[in-house]
């Protein structure tokens, strides 16, 4: 009888052992990776200003492939099969203009190459990533700005910004190219001409139609791509427009416009420091909007219902036939709306602010009566069927940059820490934002578990003005740690982060 009572005593610790023996935190240390401790563990410079801004991993090589413009157009190849020391060990030229994004998959790498005068059709060309062969050159729209695959790899998919000539009398209208891989690489262009009878609904909800003498289709420019996990809807940002577009990859179709209106720079939470003559940073309230202008999109599906991540940079159109953007001290206010105009038009109050000529004067008197500066400085998550937004940083990404003393002043008046490039991934147990800032040459790390809340979790600087934040999730990295590359445009550098544990 003392045997069986001790026995039965010893099962459930039996039991219980044998559980915590087979728990993932035992058998997958990737589950215990802390998102909260990513740390640099190695960089490479490849070269000068436009040598490093995009880059894509294929885990099956182990290979790292990286534009770089930075002198002769060129895609690197970096071994990464040992991510604590980089190694360039290839590169495919390109003929014929420059790269402007990668993307990898089954063994394919795909590369989005403008052509030498930008206004005319651009080209996707397709290589195998173990011998670097071409594979396929497909045609795209005009300037084909970012490329990627769908997560199926049946299909490759282009945002082509179509942007003008200098002189604004070529202007081609902005594009989706839609390459069906199962297909023999045939290709639809999908464009935004049927959305043209709608124009001025769209714009009552903030939808940016201003290019001279340009249509509708001309007039978008599309700019960054996410696509769902089940590969059959893309989201696209129009960034000088304002908006997002929704696509039925299986429709071929374009489906939606959503506008994404103006963020209040007079309310709680969404004081900026705008100018850059203040002596000093100081964020306070001020009687300006923001125009999202997102560059960059993720998409992360909870609960059936997908939510976009922006990174709202603001662009502004700059040509030699028409420039939108002037300093506030340059125009006139509407003394019924600005009692104290002559106040606000000091350089150390918001002078120095750069806004659109494009908004702001409702009846055309030449008297602003409201103001709207490029970008947001911020990002923000969106409800992918409907549009509406969910959540937006704010000003907590500027606050975080002063506080970390990675702040640029300088670039108050314009469009202050420029928010540019976001990755989305799952690290330990948690979905991971991180969100690339152009003018403060840091990322941001948020735990983005529940999209309505994220929390901030650190600060991470890189090289001078990053452009792609690219994650390797630890089952493909070399390692079987997650990995974070961040390439920076301005310098060449690549940096390399990963996590430690709880």
């Amino acid at each position: 009888m003392k045997i069986k009572k001790i026995k039965m005593l010893l099962i459930p610790a039996v039991l219980a052992i044998l559980a915590a023996c087979s728990d993932d935190n035992v058998n997958n240390p990737a589950v215990n990776e802390d998102p909260a401790t990513f740390a640099e563990i190695s960089m490479i410079d490849i070269g000068e200003a436009g040598a490093a801004e995009i880059s894509a991993y294929d885990p099956s090589t182990k290979r790292l492939f990286v534009v770089n413009n930075g002198g002769v157009n060129k895609i690197d190849v970096i071994d990464l099969a040992n991510p604590a020391q980089l190694t360039r060990i290839h590169s495919i030229p390109i003929s014929g203009g420059a790269v402007n994004s990668l993307s990898v998959n089954g063994g394919r790498l795909a590369a989005a190459i403008e052509a030498p005068n930008k206004q005319e059709a651009g080209r996707v060309t397709v290589y195998n990533t173990s011998d670097y062969s071409e594979i396929r050159t497909i045609p795209t729209g005009a300037l084909p700005d970012m490329i990627t695959f769908s997560p199926d790899g049946n299909y490759i998919l282009t945002a082509n910004e179509g942007e003008p000539s200098a002189d604004y009398t070529n202007d081609p209208p902005g594009s989706v190219s839609l390459i069906s891989i199962n297909d023999n690489y045939s290709v639809v262009h999908l464009d935004f001409s049927a959305f043209a009878a709608q124009q001025a609904a769209l714009q009552q909800k903030g939808l940016r139609v201003f290019g001279p003498g340009a249509s509708f289709a001309q007039d978008m420019e599309p700019e960054y791509i996410a696509v769902s996990a089940d590969s059959k809807t893309a989201w696209v940002t129009l960034q000088e427009n304002n908006a997002i577009a929704r696509i039925s990859i299986s429709g071929k179709t374009v489906t939606d416009i959503f506008p994404l209106g103006f963020k209040d720079h007079s309310v709680a939470g969404n004081e900026a420091d705008l100018s850059n003559e203040d002596d000093g940073v100081t964020f306070k309230s001020a009687p300006v909007k923001g125009i999202y202008q997102p560059d960059a999109i993720a998409v992360l599906e909870k609960n059936g219902t997908p939510f976009l991540f922006t990174v709202n940079e603001g662009d502004a159109r700059e040509y030699d036939a028409f420039e939108e953007a002037e300093r506030i001290r340059n125009i006139t206010l509407d003394p019924a709306v600005f009692a104290d105009a002559a106040a606000l038009q000091a350089d150390e109050q918001l002078g120095r602010l750069n806004i659109t000529t494009t908004l702001g004067d409702a009846n055309g008197d030449g008297l602003y009566e409201s103001l709207y500066a490029f970008g947001a400085r911020s990002f923000s998550i969106w409800n992918g069927n409907s549009g509406a937004q969910v959540y937006d940083s704010r000003n907590e990404l500027e606050t975080k940059c002063h506080e970390a003393g990675v702040y640029d002043d300088g670039r108050s008046d314009d469009k202050g820490v420029e928010p540019e490039g976001i990755t989305l991934g799952m690290v330990g147990q948690q979905h991971i934002a991180f969100i690339g800032m152009e003018r403060a040459d840091a990322v941001a790390v948020y735990d983005v578990t529940q999209p309505n809340a994220p929390v901030f979790l650190q600060l991470l600087k890189c090289g001078d003005a990053p452009e792609g934040v690219l994650f390797v999730p630890a089952a493909d990295s070399p390692g079987g740690k997650s990995l974070l590359i961040v390439s920076s445009e301005d310098d060449g550098v690549i940096k390399v982060y990963t996590p430690g544990t709880r």
